[in-house]
């Protein structure tokens, strides 16, 4: 489906990466999907209960999707093993990144857990974590990192994404431009750091840098607020961070998103439409929205709106559209079978 198709609304929908309740196609998803024709959903364990029935909601979800005439959705889960792990047995569990030992582990965790996805129909696992976490602070990310040595969080994560993304599932490095070295839960309420961007290239960029370099298909925005390189918004609303240093500087061509836009950091600061005219400005493909409520729907309002009212807006938006569809022409648009 060219971009050059798309309508408005799709153009807007596209935009939205979407929670939802219930562990089958239901009225909510339809209306996320017909109406505000929606780019992706992302699975939480309320959604998930046994390998058939996520298969099912996958398929479900997919073939709906196709008779509203939209591109298939990006399926995304946060499957980073250990703390964050959605999928629960019998998916294979695994300790989390802190306790691999080396490359092997990196890369079996990521073989199985991309076979484990692909079988049931995710395509997108909100995974690596590339955040450096110090051992000589609390760093809030202590239990999910890799560790606090930037070469190591490197080594173990590139293989994470080559291993995720050569088994068909795209990877999503997170949370940039590094959160390792904050202690407050973005989650609560909006944590800062206010490190010169010397000292955020000397460690935090180094293992996003290399996951760029071997192709990560996305990146995710932390919701910190960085004094040094944005005096006025978080990561995840600003140009400076999204556009000027991870596209510009860094050359990321992939797919850029927001982490939750429910969460306190941004939740207690910022209205939705506030929010998502900042992520507008600053050129983010994906706004992850993952709760069911009033939010969804007024984001995808702010989108239209913004496409329709601002040729500028439009053009950027179109430039995000040709980003999605090009990741989803590559891992979500079933393969042709070459073997008749």
């Amino acid at each position: 489906m060219p971009t050059t198709a798309f309508s408005n609304e799709q153009l807007a929908g596209q935009r939205l990466m979407v929670g939802f309740d219930g562990t089958a196609l239901n009225a909510d998803l339809k209306f996320l999907i017909k109406r505000l024709k929606s780019g992706g959903i992302i699975l939480f364990s309320r959604n998930l209960e046994t390998p058939d029935q996520i298969k099912r909601l996958c398929n479900e979800v997919q073939n709906y999707a196709r008779r509203c005439g939209q591109p298939p959705l990006f399926i995304a889960v946060d499957q980073e093993g250990g703390q964050v792990a959605r999928l629960k047995e019998p998916f294979s569990q695994f300790p989390g990144n802190p306790h691999m030992d080396n490359e092997k582990d990196a890369v079996h965790f990521a073989e199985i857990t991309a076979a484990e996805l692909a079988r049931v129909g995710i395509n997108m696992n909100m995974a690596p974590v590339l955040d450096v976490a110090p051992e000589t602070i609390n760093s809030i990310m202590a239990e999910r990192a890799f560790g606090g040595d930037p070469a190591w969080v490197t080594r173990l994560g590139i293989k994470v994404i080559e291993h995720l993304q050569r088994n068909n599932i795209m990877a999503v490095a997170k949370h940039f431009p590094g959160i390792g070295r904050t202690i407050l839960d973005s989650h609560m309420d909006l944590p800062m750091l206010d490190d010169d961007i010397s000292v955020i290239e000397q460690i935090d960029l180094i293992p996003f840098k290399a996951s760029i370099q071997h192709g990560v298909s996305g990146v995710m925005l932390s919701h910190i607020f960085y004094k040094k390189l944005d005096p006025q918004w978080p990561a995840s609303l600003s140009d400076n961070i999204a556009k000027t240093l991870l596209r510009d500087q860094l050359g990321f061509s992939g797919l850029v998103m927001t982490d939750d836009l429910d969460m306190g950091a941004i939740a207690k600061h910022y209205d939705i439409q506030t929010a998502m005219r900042r992520i507008l400005a600053a050129e983010i493909d994906l706004a992850l929205i993952c709760h069911k409520g009033p939010n969804i729907e007024v984001a995808y309002k702010e989108v239209f709106q913004g496409i329709i009212n601002s040729a500028d807006v439009k053009a950027r938006g179109i430039a995000s559209v040709k980003r999605i569809m090009r990741a989803k022409k590559k891992y979500v648009y079933p393969k042709p079978d070459h073997s008749r």
